[in-house]
Formats: structure tokens, C-alpha cells, sequence
């Protein structure tokens, strides 16, 4: 870093900068620093110009150390051991040599041997080695194999990415690094672990994993190193020795040297077991060598038999029997009740479980960690306890042996429900309040499911915290929890509202295929509950969803499939219990009078939508007609479901409804109809409360209503409604294509810029998909990046864009009209009217709804600063084309300005193009003008971030 970088650097972009090297997400770093997603953003922009680096992942190697200058290399993201690490020089040696020849290693051994620290040290003193970072991932709090990549990527401080589950989000993430994961504890999920890792290594093939576990995982890349105990064979000068004389020496006085013979041999009576040390250690204050000594040789130390391993992990059993029978009844008590937790605890919750007074509960807890029996670390909301994996296990088993496992979970479940249902979403610290819980909410579930007097209460945690990991974005567990609810509820109609709601999480996550089979399973549990009304909405919105979203699929559903559902809502709805009759589904559904005079209003409204989509085809879909010919037919069906929705009285059905009119004015051409309809629709949302139906409905709308506004040349509605898609939570970490594509037509460059960065970072870490959705945006971000003649940039994004999009809507349509703006800015007409060569008549208008009017302004501009003799022709045909989208009215109206030589009449529409919300075209028409306006119009672009080209005509 230059020392004109550090002085340009704000306080606020070093914070930021610092966040970002601690591999923080924008959204992590907004609340974190009190400011908003945007912000962030923006800063994250500037700093990667003025550190002249390429993308985040760089940006994050030139954060500095906490303390410290920068480094050349990301930092390890490990945690931060609360006592020193002794010896081991030998295993540190002989770990590391093996991280650098194998990608997958390892460390296995019984508990307590200290194979958490050895990795830890070891991967601490290789950080140099990996220029992308050591991430660190524990376990422990793991119940049920699904949650590890979930474990993984909140490590790794990823977030869900739409269509794609976690453990493709950390494949993606970690495709392309040069880094060194730590999983610590993985015995208890090698299920798991074993296939999630086999795919990790296959995907990512410059990632090294070092892995610790009391049996190996049985990979294909595995090389297993054994942990031994500490070394025992220095006598008075081993490892062994020093880790005794360390820890007794905390918490107490330090040991006299001449001691460490005896020191020597009750390490050798522990077999050198690193977590038996420690307990004994513990006790020395109070006991002394020689009481350690005479308890040592209690029967439980004289085991013989099995293997040399077998015979460590019993002195550590040893060690936690001799260890727990010094404790006074009430001590044994609460440490086997606080082994249900399965995260960090405070002692009022530990009081609550135990079922003990707050008071009893912390002089016992400072007891337990007086005698290492459990770690207490400082936390923002008091002191926290908890147990090693190992001591918990060996609670857990006395907790078994007393017969309290039923009382014990049942509070804590009760401490769980109570703490989910406090979680308020509006509180500004409910984020990490939640991550508190989070995983004693999961283990209380996975208990409480398997108990069947306990299915009620497991039934509301799980809905309950299906709708916390909703809000939290954890989109992936909140779709599996309401399946699980679903599973849990009392009857088939609670099922079905279960399943209804995972379906819209589902859609939430772009996962189409899901959202189908959710949807059908609803059906399925409304007809076993008599709601055939509820299974007719279940089958008809299936119906609709195969046409509606089919770009989400995987499988995408035929219309002969779909016109098959359609039959089978129209049956239920009409109250028809019998299976579907014989003969051709798509001669049932075709006639226009299909649907079924009686029925319930929600059911009716769904057929009718479905009608719209599956028959007529309003949405476009894959698997309909490559033309909309029928176009009469398709506005009166979509205008039919519009009426039928309206009159249930609920909002997302008529918005559904108002999205395939929507489309339907967009086959007809009627711009402006389609821009009114998707207003209608943010309106009918924007006052619901949050949900998951709501948010994917309002999703979907706010993007519809951004292209449609700005297809219609209404910027100031367009940037409002980009603002609130990018403001939203559930967008937070991936962004929308919408508001580049706005900012970048209207000139708000540095807009651009900051949107560009998080569109880059998600789509890298979604593994660069060829999603031809984000064409338009990445053609924007490239756009601009040419009007500010960062060639490089610019030829980077269009790289991106080959490998998006290759089809007739990127031709014809969004990608001429951004190379056309482009090649007028360079005052290349002529390249620029080539290139939008095709009459906007001759270009199929679903795949230029929105860019129509900009495509038939600019070729206009282009022909008539071509020379092309035709020009007065297109000039007039134009204005009538373009009436009524104000900025498209303005650069038809100044390209007559150019052609009759009237400069007055140039000037202007800089007028109206700042009216209308475009500072580029206002700039730009400065810049024509020449003369004493010129210098306006160069300053004006240099406002804007742009570099101005003498386009002068006067």
C-alpha cells in the first residue's frame, strides 16, 4: 500500500477495509458499523480504486493486521486459544510437513490427546503457505449432518446464494483459493462429513483441509496422522511435564523444580493425555502431588486389556471419574445438566435448566472452571461457559446414569422455546442473538422429534425456527424446518400450511424444482384434510409455477404435465372428488370456458391464473410457443384471473394475477399498461407484513416494476423502486441486475461502480454461472466502464458477458441498445447505427419490452448523426413511437434538434433529460451544443465520474 493510498483512505473506508479483511459480507459490516448495506458498498468501490486492486478477495490480502501494518497475504481466521500451547515441537513438524504434501489430512486420536490445539498451532504457523486464508470450522455444535455445510459457510462468513444450496455456496467460494480449512470435532457427523469433504476436494483443487476427529473420515484424499500423547520420554523436561507445571502454576503458585520427577510419573500414570494433565493440574492447589498420587491409583486406573489407544482415552475416562468424584453432589449436578447445551451458556440459562437458583448456579459454574472442568470466556452480554466436547460427552453420560435425560432436555426445551419465541426481529441486535441460540434450538428440536409426548412442542420449535432462519437468510434450514414441521403437525391441514410455506422459501431461493414438489405434497396433505378448495389452489399454483418461473428449474415440468395439474384443480375446485378423467389433458383445458362456475373464491382465482399461464402462455415460458400469437386471448385470461383475485381479498393472489397481465401488455407492446400494472402490484405488497410468500412475491414484483419503469422511461419511479429491490434484507449478500442496468441509463456512475462489486463477489461465489438473467446488468456495468475509458475494466465485463449470454435478447435487445449509447458517446454513428442495424419493428418485442422505446431513441440519434439520408423519416416515426416515455421523447426531440441545425431547440432538452432523472444525456447534449456550453457539458461528465468525448456539432 502506497503511502498516497493511506492518505486518500478515510477513517470510515479503513474501518472498512479492516471488516472486509476479517472476511466480513456487507451486510455483516452495515450492522456492524451502524450504516447501510449501500454504504458499504460504496466504500468497498472506492477502496478498491484507490488500492488499485482488482476484486474483494484482493481487497481483503491488503487489510491491515489489527495493529499492524498490511500484509501480502489474507489472515487466518482461527480462534483465539485462552491458554498457551506447550511442546509438541515434533507433531507440529511432522503436521505440517504433511499439509504440504497432502490435501486432506487428518489428525485422529481419543479425546483429550489435544488434537484441537496441535491443529490449531499447526495451522497458525502455516498461514504464510495460503495466500486466500485459514478458515476454521468446529463441529461440535452440529447436530444432524444437513447443518455442516451451514457450519462451513458461517465460517467462511457466506451467505446464501439463490439456486444454490450452502455446500455449492462453499465449493463456489473456495474453487479458486489457495486456502487451508480447519473441521475440528468431526467423529460425531462423519456421514456427513465423509461426502461433503469427497466433494469439496474434488471441486476445489488448490484447498488443503485439515481435519481432526477420533476416526478417520474415509476419503479418497485422506492421510491420517495419528495424535500421540504428549511426550512423556524427557522425564523431568517433557512436554507432559511443562503442560503440568503450566497449568498448575494458573491457578496457583509455580511449582518448585525439583518436583518434576514426581511431576513426571503422574503425567505417565495419565499416559500423557493432554485433557487428564489439565484436570490434574487443576487439582494441585487443593491436593498436592502427593493427594494426585494417592488418587491415581483408585481401581478405576487399573484397567487392563485392549489396545494402547483404548487404554489413553480410559486415563482420560480416569481423570474425568477422578475429577467428578472431588466435586460436592450439588457441583456433579449441574455440570451433567449443563451438557444439554450445545453452545456457550450463561448462568441464568444454566440456572433455568438445572432448575437450581441463579445464585447456586454461578458459585458452581466458578467452581467447574476452577477445576477445568469448564472454559469461561468474557461476552457482550456477561460471562459464558461451556464445556470441552470432551467433558460434555462424559456429563452426558452421567446425566444418562442418573436418569435425568428426560427432565434435564425437557427444560431445556422449554429455555429454548421460550428463548425463540423473545427473538424480536425489530431489535437491531436480533442478529447475533439469535446466532446465541441458534444451535441449542437445533439440538432441543432434534431431542424433542424423537419424542413423541414432546411432537407438539417439537412441531412449534421447528415452524418457529424456520421462520427465524427465514429472516436470518439462513433460506436453505428455514425451507428444511418447515418441512420438518410439516412432518411434526398434529393433522393433515397444519401439514399443508407447512408445506406451503417452505414452498415459498423455496421460490425465495430460486429453486423451482422444489417449489413444485412442495406445492404437489400440499395438494396432496389438503385433500387428506377434506380441503379440496386448498388442494385445488395447490395444483393450479403448481401449474402456474412451471410456466411462471421455469428459468429456476432443474427438470422443468411439459405442458402436458402441467395441463394435467390444471385439470386436476379444476376438478377440486369444482368439488369433484374422482381421479382425472381419461383423454387428452390438453384438449380439457383449452376452452375458454373451462373453469368451473362454482367453487371458492381462491380456488377459482388460482385455475384462472393457471389458465393464463399454462394455456395461454402469458409468461413466456420454455415450454410454451416460441410466439405469442393468440395475444387477445391471453389479455382477456390474464384479465380474468385479475378480476377472480381481486375478489378473495388477498393481496399475493391478485398480485400473481396482475404479473401474467404484466406480460401480457409486454406481448402486446403496451409499455406503458405494463408499468401501470407492476406499480399495482408493489402497491398491494408493500404494506404486508414479512413473510416468505411475501418476500418472493415482492421480490419479483420490485424487479418487474424497475425494468417496466424504466422501460418506460419513468427514472425517477425506476431508481426509486431499484433503491428499495437493493435495500432489501434478502438481497443483502447477491444484489439484484435491475438497479445496475437503471443507474447505468441514467448516469450514475459511481451508483454503478458500487453495485458492480457485489454483482461481481456474488456471482464468483456462486461458482460463475452462465445465468443469462444477469446479461443486462453486466452489459450496463460494462457500458459504463467504457464511458470512463477503463478499457481493461470494460473488457473484463464483456468476457463475463460472453460467458452469460449468447442469445437473441442480448443482440437485439438490452446489448445493442448499451453498445449504441456507447459507440454515440465515441462519436462513432456509423459503428453505432451497424450495430443496431435491425428496424425496432423487425426485433421480437418480448425481447425488447423494455428497451424498446431506447432502442428505437438511440437508433434515431444514430441515423441522423450518420448522415443517413432517410433520416427526417425515422425522426417522425419515431416521436409517435416513443410518446409518452419522457426520455426517450427528449433524445428523439434533440436528434431533430441535430437535424434542423437548431441549436435553441438542442439546449433544450438538457432540460428535459434533468427533469426526466438522465444527468448523462443532459451532459451529453452540453457537450453537442459546443461553444460556451461545452464547458458545462465536460464538467457536467466529469461530475458524473465520466470521461467526455469532443462531440461538438456547433
Amino acid at each position: 500500500m502506497t503511502e498516497a493510498a493511506d492518505a486518500e483512505i478515510s477513517p470510515r473506508e479503513a474501518e472498512v477495509l479492516g471488516l472486509v479483511g476479517d472476511h466480513l459480507s456487507n451486510a455483516e459490516i452495515a450492522a456492524r458499523l451502524c450504516i447501510s448495506i449501500r454504504t458499504v458498498e460504496s466504500h468497498v468501490s472506492s477502496l478498491l480504486r484507490k488500492l488499485e486492486v482488482p476484486d474483494r478477495r484482493a481487497l481483503a490480502r491488503r487489510a491491515p493486521v489489527r495493529g499492524g501494518a498490511a500484509p501480502d497475504r489474507a489472515a487466518a481466521v482461527l480462534p483465539a486459544p485462552l491458554t498457551s500451547f506447550i511442546g509438541r515441537a515434533r507433531e507440529r513438524s511432522e503436521l505440517a510437513a504433511l499439509l504440504k504434501e497432502h490435501r486432506q489430512v487428518t489428525a485422529v486420536g481419543p479425546g483429550g490427546v489435544g488434537k484441537t490445539r496441535l491443529a490449531l498451532a499447526v495451522a497458525a504457523e502455516a498461514a504464510g503457505a495460503y495466500p486466500d486464508g485459514v478458515w476454521f470450522a468446529d463441529l461440535v455444535p452440529v447436530t444432524d449432518s444437513g447443518m455442516i455445510a451451514a457450519a462451513v459457510a458461517g465460517a467462511l462468513g457466506l451467505g446464501e446464494q439463490p439456486g444454490r444450496d450452502l455446500a455449492d455456496s462453499v465449493a463456489a467460494a473456495l474453487a479458486d483459493r489457495d486456502a487451508l480449512v480447519v473441521l475440528d470435532n468431526c467423529e460425531h457427523v462423519l456421514d456427513g462429513v465423509a461426502p461433503f469433504l469427497e466433494r469439496l476436494l474434488a471441486t476445489c483443487p488448490r484447498l488443503t483441509v485439515l481435519a481432526t476427529s477420533r476416526a478417520r473420515l474415509m476419503v479418497p484424499f485422506e492421510r491420517v496422522y495419528p495424535v500421540p500423547p504428549l511426550s512423556l520420554d524427557a522425564g523431568g523436561d517433557s512436554d507432559a511435564v511443562a503442560l503440568f507445571m503450566e497449568r498448575a502454576a494458573a491457578v496457583g503458585r509455580p511449582l518448585d523444580a525439583a518436583l518434576r520427577g514426581e511431576i513426571a510419573a503422574v503425567c505417565a500414570r495419565l499416559d500423557g493425555m493432554a485433557l487428564a494433565i489439565e484436570l490434574a493440574a487443576a487439582r494441585c492447589p487443593t491436593l498436592g502431588l502427593d493427594g494426585i498420587t494417592a488418587a491415581l491409583s483408585h481401581p478405576l486406573r487399573m484397567l487392563t486389556g485392549g489396545s494402547r489407544a483404548d487404554e489413553r482415552h480410559r486415563s482420560v475416562r480416569a481423570a474425568l471419574d477422578w475429577s467428578h468424584a472431588l466435586l460436592e453432589p450439588a457441583d456433579r449436578a449441574l455440570l451433567r445438566r449443563v451438557s444439554v447445551f450445545a453452545a456457550p451458556f450463561t448462568v441464568a440459562a444454566a440456572a433455568e435448566v438445572a432448575g437450581v437458583e441463579d445464585g447456586l448456579a454461578a458459585d458452581g459454574l466458578a467452581r467447574l472452571a476452577e477445576q477445568s472442568l469448564l472454559v469461561v470466556a468474557a461476552a457482550p452480554d456477561g460471562t459464558e461457559y461451556r464445556a470441552l466436547e470432551t467433558i460434555r460427552q462424559y456429563a452426558a453420560e452421567r446425566l444418562a446414569e442418573a436418569g435425568e435425560p428426560g427432565e434435564v432436555r425437557s427444560r431445556h426445551l422449554r429455555w429454548c422455546l421460550a428463548r425463540a419465541a423473545g427473538l424480536e426481529v425489530a431489535r437491531p441486535d436480533w442478529r447475533v442473538r439469535f446466532d446465541q441460540v441458534a444451535d441449542d434450538l437445533r439440538a432441543a428440536l432434534a431431542w424433542a422429534a424423537e419424542q413423541p409426548e414432546r411432537r407438539a412442542d417439537a412441531f412449534g420449535l421447528a415452524r418457529r425456527l424456520a421462520e427465524l432462519a427465514f429472516t436470518r437468510n439462513l433460506t436453505g434450514e428455514s425451507q428444511r424446518r418447515f418441512e420438518q414441521a410439516a412432518a411434526l403437525a398434529a393433522g393433515p391441514a397444519e401439514s399443508a400450511a407447512m408445506l406451503r410455506q417452505a414452498a415459498a422459501v423455496a421460490g425465495c431461493r430460486a429453486a423451482g424444482d422444489d417449489m413444485y414438489r412442495l406445492r404437489l405434497a400440499a395438494a396432496s396433505a389438503a385433500r387428506d384434510a377434506g380441503d379440496l378448495a386448498g388442494a385445488a389452489v395447490d395444483l393450479a399454483t403448481a401449474a402456474t409455477m412451471a410456466f411462471r418461473y421455469w428459468a429456476t428449474f432443474v427438470r422443468i415440468p411439459s405442458r402436458e404435465e402441467a395441463l394435467a395439474l390444471l385439470t386436476d384443480a379444476r376438478k377440486a375446485a369444482a368439488g369433484d372428488r374422482t381421479t382425472r378423467s381419461s383423454g387428452d389433458p390438453a384438449a380439457q383445458a383449452s376452452g375458454a370456458t373451462a373453469t368451473p362456475a362454482g367453487g371458492s373464491p381462491g380456488a377459482l382465482a388460482a385455475v384462472a391464473l393457471a389458465e393464463a399461464a399454462v394455456v395461454a402462455d402469458a409468461f413466456g415460458a420454455v415450454q410454451g410457443p416460441a410466439d405469442n400469437v393468440a395475444v387477445p386471448e391471453t389479455i382477456a385470461r390474464a384479465e380474468r384471473a385479475v378480476e377472480l383475485a381481486a375478489r378473495t381479498g388477498d393481496p399475493l393472489a391478485e398480485s400473481a394475477a396482475l404479473d401474467a397481465l404484466t406480460c401480457a401488455h409486454i406481448w402486446a407492446g403496451d409499455t406503458f399498461a405494463a408499468a401501470a400494472r407492476s406499480r399495482r402490484r408493489v402497491t398491494l405488497l408493500s404494506s404486508l407484513p414479512p413473510s416468505p410468500a411475501v418476500t418472493h412475491e415482492l421480490i419479483d414484483a420490485l424487479g418487474m416494476v424497475t425494468e417496466a419503469t424504466l422501460g418506460a422511461g419513468d427514472m425517477p419511479d425506476a431508481c426509486r423502486w431499484a433503491r428499495q429491490l437493493d435495500g432489501h434484507p434478502s438481497l443483502a449478500e447477491v444484489g439484484h441486475r435491475a438497479p445496475l442496468m437503471v443507474d447505468a441509463l441514467a448516469g450514475n456512475v459511481e451508483e454503478v461502480l458500487a453495485g458492480s462489486v457485489r454483482l461481481l463477489d456474488a456471482w464468483r461465489r456462486a461458482g460463475s454461472p452462465a445465468r443469462a438473467h444477469l446479461g443486462p446488468a453486466v452489459a450496463a456495468v460494462a457500458m459504463v466502464h467504457g464511458l470512463r475509458d477503463d478499457h481493461d475494466a470494460q473488457r473484463g465485463w464483456r468476457e463475463i458477458l460472453d460467458r452469460l449470454d449468447v442469445s437473441a435478447e442480448r443482440a437485439h435487445g438490452y446489448a445493442a441498445v448499451f453498445d449504441g449509447m456507447l459507440l454515440l458517446h465515441r462519436g462513432q454513428a456509423r459503428d453505432a447505427l451497424e450495430r443496431m442495424a435491425p428496424e425496432a419493428s423487425e426485433v421480437w418485442k418480448w425481447v425488447s419490452w423494455i428497451w424498446h422505446h431506447w432502442y428505437v431513441a438511440l437508433r434515431t440519434e444514430a441515423v441522423v448523426l450518420a448522415g443517413d439520408p432517410d433520416a427526417r423519416r425515422h425522426v417522425t416515426e419515431a416521436r409517435v413511437a416513443v410518446a409518452g416515455n419522457p426520455v426517450a421523447e427528449a433524445l428523439v426531440a434533440r436528434a431533430a434538434a441535430v437535424l434542423d441545425g437548431d441549436r435553441d431547440a438542442l439546449l433544450a432538452t438538457a432540460d428535459a433529460f434533468d427533469a426526466a432523472g438522465c444527468p448523462y444525456q443532459s451532459a451529453r447534449t452540453l457537450l453537442l451544443a459546443g461553444g460556451e456550453h461545452a464547458g458545462r457539458g465536460t464538467a457536467a461528465f466529469a461530475a458524473l465520474g465520466l470521461a467526455p468525448k469532443a462531440v461538438s456539432l456547433w
